[in-house]
């Protein structure tokens, strides 16, 4: 692992050429969770020196790109390394594994037990979200308010009637992603204003983290508050 985390990818190479069988290693914590290393190579906080190249050398060797963790218990996620590339927003580890034929829609998230894209936008990681929208990523309405895609968005309301929460949950997304015209269109249509959503943070709280003074000020005019 140090030679996957140091970036060293000549140490690495002697290594897969000497130890038959490395590529597909697991590695296994006290827990009982099974990660390939290409997982070590996302892993949180990412951006390893040269990942991309660490990525191509285990899939060189045979590394399944599309590999999931194996968990000890049943209430685990079974994420691939794209999953846990995009919550470390390491764009150059997501596309080396995307080149290499990682699936964008492989399930497995953690909390939805969504693909790649609902990583990124859970854990606002902007960058490797964009990345995966430009590679071609489908978006449920949530991500595509999150990322202000409002004819993603009208393209859900004309498809079939969404219920109240969903209204509501992809109007917090909205803000949080810092995108008044998506959250506009969503209150119009019947978003809770003041939800107390994730991490016990109503939509003014989260478009406060996302930097957008006009969308804060836009909030609080219509009478937005802070949990």
């Amino acid at each position: 692992m140090s030679a996957i985390r140091g970036g060293e990818v000549a140490r690495l190479r002697q290594l897969l050429d000497e130890t038959p069988g490395l590529a597909t290693a697991r590695v296994v914590d006290d827990g009982g969770t099974a990660r390939t290393l290409l997982h070590v190579v996302a892993d949180w906080p990412g951006h390893f020196p040269n990942g991309a190249e660490t990525v191509a050398a285990l899939v060189a060797s045979g590394a399944d790109v599309n590999a999931a963790v194996l968990h000890g218990s049943p209430q685990g996620s079974p994420e691939t390394a794209l999953h846990w590339a995009a919550s470390s927003d390491d764009v150059a580890v997501l596309d080396a594994l995307l080149d290499a034929g990682a699936d964008i829609e492989a399930p497995g998230a953690i909390f939805t037990g969504g693909t790649a894209m609902s990583d990124a936008v859970v854990f606002a990681q902007w960058h490797a979200a964009r990345r995966l929208l430009e590679r071609g990523a489908r978006t449920t309405i949530w991500q595509a308010a999150a990322l202000g895609l409002l004819d993603r968005v009208e393209a859900h309301f004309a498809a079939e009637s969404q219920p109240g929460e969903q209204i509501t949950n992809s109007f917090w997304h909205a803000c949080r992603g810092g995108q008044r015209e998506t959250a506009a269109y969503l209150l119009a249509r019947g978003a809770n204003l003041n939800w107390i959503g994730y991490d016990r943070r109503t939509p003014l709280q989260a478009a406060l983290e996302s930097g957008n003074d006009a969308l804060v000020d836009w909030l609080r005019g219509q009478g937005a508050k802070s949990a």
